[in-house]
């Protein structure tokens, strides 16, 4: 790639570390039939980037899907190459003690952010009892990455997963910067409903390209509704890579060649695999 860096804002590290318990990982090999493995590792991902890409990495927490990333990991991975990796720490705020794990990643570790998955969780991430969080990470500038959308996790309830759940919360936090993940697909209209109404709420479109139909829906969406400015790139590694994204991504044009089918803007899609997403998020000094 030549031009402005790519920046990465959802990369999985660790994720199938002996942390994680079995029952995530079960339902990883159920729903992909083998064909992703959750060994992930730095050398692994940095292998699947262009040169000079950046990323934010974060582990993952939610005792309901046995899932549980320890937050030293990532802070470790990302001693490994600073000058390339911004790291998130990761919070199940249904367990004891997430106050403390908040307080500690953050001024002790040095994590820039928040990754949480509220399905994955089985929490309203809207609930009045968690404004001591949202209060916390817009006090200090913290961004906040959210998993919004599908899953394959069978005990993780879909209430949960809905983009809307979190217009609430930037209505009573409006400096706090939120990133929609996955333009939380199936209900990608809704969540560019969100990012359009809310100026620092933003949506990646990690984990996409590989439905491609589905993925030139959405983003033909988001261009009539004129949010491109609004999408961040992601790969959601290990589940892709970074090259493996930015491919997909330009190649979506496809689906409409020998139709009517209106073309996604090209010239777009390229700002939004370069958009300078560290900036965006009040990072790039981190």
């Amino acid at each position: 790639m030549t031009g402005a860096p790519t920046v990465d804002v959802h990369a999985h590290l660790h994720i199938g570390h002996e942390s994680s318990e079995p029952g995530f990982g079960a339902a990883v090999e159920r729903a992909y039939h083998g064909t992703v493995s959750l060994e992930t590792s730095l050398e692994g991902y940095l292998e699947g980037c262009p040169d000079g890409s950046r990323a934010i990495l974060f582990g993952g927490k939610a005792a309901l899907s046995g899932l549980w990333v320890d937050d030293r990991l990532i802070a470790d991975a990302v001693a490994m190459a600073p000058d390339r990796l911004i790291g998130f720490l990761s919070l199940d705020p249904t367990q004891p003690g997430w106050e403390a794990e908040l307080r500690h990643a953050h001024l002790d570790l040095g994590l820039a952010g928040v990754k949480l998955m509220p399905m994955y969780a089985g929490f309203d991430p809207g609930a009045p009892w968690l404004e001591p969080l949202w209060s916390y990470l817009e006090t200090n500038g913290m961004p906040c990455l959210l998993h919004t959308g599908t899953t394959f996790v069978p005990q993780a309830p879909l209430e949960y997963a809905r983009p809307a759940l979190l217009d609430p919360v930037a209505i009573r936090h409006p400096e706090l910067r939120l990133i929609l993940a996955h333009l939380g697909h199936p209900y990608e209209p809704e969540c560019i409903a969100v990012i359009r109404k809310h100026v620092n709420v933003y949506a990646d479109v990690s984990a996409l390209h590989y439905r491609p139909w589905s993925l030139y829906q959405a983003l033909l969406k988001a261009q009539e509704y004129q949010v491109w400015d609004k999408l961040l790139f992601g790969s959601d590694y290990p589940f892709s890579s970074v090259r493996q994204t930015i491919d997909g991504l330009r190649a979506l044009n496809t689906v409409t060649e020998g139709t009517a089918l209106p073309r996604l803007d090209e010239q777009q899609i390229e700002r939004m695999i370069t958009r300078p997403a560290l900036d965006l998020l009040g990072l790039s000094t981190s």
